[in-house]
């Protein structure tokens, strides 16, 4: 995972032109057509987000007669998936069991037993 791929994704339109080659490989040109009706944007501006998208190893191009052929970067996108999901696995404050709270709901439920005077919850506890 580098840093250029999560730069790239930061930009709306390239996020665009990800969901728009997630159903196949396209042209340049298709691509202008579809962001155009979408975006105020350039052929020139659409093909600078490619090579931005290209250089983070997000998309691959290959040349179809005179024509330049854009596709996602499986590889790439895996290599970035995998980042996140490895994020989204490490101990934080909303990923921890609620072992705790349950500890907590239980003492409680005894501490208020005791107090009105009726049997103890745990007659191990003393």
């Amino acid at each position: 995972m580098t840093d250029a791929s999560f730069a790239a994704l930061g930009d709306p339109v390239r996020r665009r032109i990800l969901e728009l080659l997630a159903e196949g490989e396209q042209p340049v040109g298709t691509l202008v057509v579809t962001l155009a009706a979408e975006h105020p944007i350039s052929q020139p501006a659409v093909s600078q987000h490619l090579r931005v998208l290209r250089d983070a190893g997000l998309v691959t191009v290959r040349a179809y007669g005179t024509r330049r052929l854009y596709d996602l970067d499986r590889d790439g996108l895996r290599e970035a998936a995998t980042w996140l999901a490895g994020l989204a696995e490490q101990p934080g404050p909303f990923t921890q069991p609620f072992d705790a709270l349950a500890t907590e709901v239980v003492r409680s439920r005894r501490a208020t037993t005791i107090r009105e005077g009726g049997a103890r919850a745990d007659p191990a506890a003393g």
